[in-house]
């Protein structure tokens, strides 16, 4: 049986920069994942560009049952210190909005630099090898593979959580945390499109495509600006993914379709100036044409002359439009979500180390773990920042 210091299941972000790391300090490292190749979901993020980390990365833009948990891990390895180790491989990146942090070039560029990262280190890579199960006795942790058996003084569960399914995603983190009894925060989708319900889908189908700059905001008062996308099946872009994340089944969002605009006060103007203009006509200056005939057609907008507005139907519009309520009927779940909300209950594990209390040499890194940032590289440096310190600790164990 082959021994290591520690294996890692998992070969995605953060798998493979704590391999990286811990190889890097003189531990014999070895790297588990069920995949055909490595860092897959880093492959297809940022729209095959990965959005690798954020510009003002802090601790309010991550959910988890306990606030305070992510703090340390972040505050020792920062974004700018991943911006470091990009800079040293020569990898070109742009901001987009908001701090977002994207590859000029492919994501190709991230994974080849955790691989480099992890050759230097002299970590072993195994690729479609199935776990069949995880022993534990007093020197460490014996794992049974498909067809070979290894151990090592340290197990760092790295396995993600449930998201994007097509890319391999599974519940075997969760498992084994249940296993040792530690316990694990349901989970849900998060970062994900809403789905609508009948009549109200109906209605807006013929927007799919369509894109407008908004606020959104949740029943706790949670609220985010940036665009919102019709799509067949409902709504999306960024802003609905961010609130996603704060949604519950049957909670309604409230979408400021003119956030810049004080609507009330831009009719008033408009109907001193062109009286004759048409409602629709005037609205269709602020938002698109193709979203207020949909208004329209639903009678809440009314087909009038701006002198014809009546006061309580100026009234009723500039509520929707800085206020249209959307009750989802859903979300589009894991096939499409960019992150699970939930997992490993952050209690049981150290802030410091990732060590779960009760079961020494066992760690959980990254998404398996209850704490789930916000759109745009956030969830990234999660997965730098916890495997930085996961291998801290796994270098102090030695």
């Amino acid at each position: 049986m082959k021994t290591f210091d520690a294996v890692i299941i998992g070969a995605g972000a953060a798998g493979l920069f704590c391999a990286a790391q811990a190889g890097q300090r003189g531990l014999r490292v070895l790297v588990v994942d069920n995949g055909k190749k490595p860092g897959r979901k880093i492959l297809m993020s940022g729209g095959g560009r990965c959005n690798f980390t954020n510009m003002h990365v802090e601790p309010a833009a991550y959910l988890s049952g306990n606030p305070h948990f992510c703090k340390s891990a972040l505050a020792r390895y920062t974004q700018w210190d991943f911006l470091d180790l990009v800079g040293r491989y020569q990898i070109a990146w742009h901001e987009k909005t908001l701090g977002q942090l994207f590859c000029d070039d492919s994501a190709q560029q991230i994974v080849d630099m955790l691989l480099a990262e992890c050759e230097v280190g002299g970590v072993e890579l195994r690729l479609r090898s199935e776990i069949i199960a995880v022993t534990r006795a007093d020197e460490g942790y014996t794992l049974t593979l498909n067809g070979d058996e290894v151990s090592a003084r340290s197990l760092v569960i790295a396995s993600g959580g449930l998201s994007m399914p097509g890319l391999g995603a599974t519940p075997f983190g969760y498992q084994v945390a249940e296993q040792f009894g530690i316990p694990v925060i349901p989970t849900r989708a998060g970062l994900v499109p809403f789905t609508l319900h009948k009549p109200q889908l109906t209605q807006l189908q013929t927007l799919a495509g369509v894109s407008v700059a908004a606020t959104v905001s949740a029943e706790d008062g949670t609220l985010f600006r940036e665009n919102v996308l019709f799509t067949h099946r409902g709504l999306s872009g960024p802003a609905i993914l961010q609130i996603s994340s704060y949604w519950r089944p049957g909670e309604w969002v409230t979408v400021n379709l003119l956030p810049d605009c004080d609507v009330a006060a831009e009719l008033d103007a408009q109907r001193a100036a062109h009286p004759n203009q048409s409602l629709k006509n005037t609205l269709a200056r602020l938002l698109p044409k193709r979203l207020v005939e949909v208004l329209q057609a639903s009678g809440d907008v009314p087909d009038v002359a701006l002198k014809q507005l009546m006061p309580r139907q100026q009234q009723a519009l500039v509520q929707l439009l800085h206020g249209w309520r959307v009750q989802p009927n859903g979300t589009e779940g894991y096939r499409t979500a960019e992150v699970t909300l939930g997992g490993v209950d952050t209690h049981a594990l150290s802030s410091r180390t990732m060590e779960a209390r009760q079961v020494p040499g066992l760690y959980f890194i990254g998404e398996v773990v209850d704490v789930t940032g916000w759109l745009g590289g956030y969830n990234f440096q999660w997965a730098w920042s916890s495997a930085w310190a996961c291998a801290q600790a796994l270098e102090a164990s030695l």
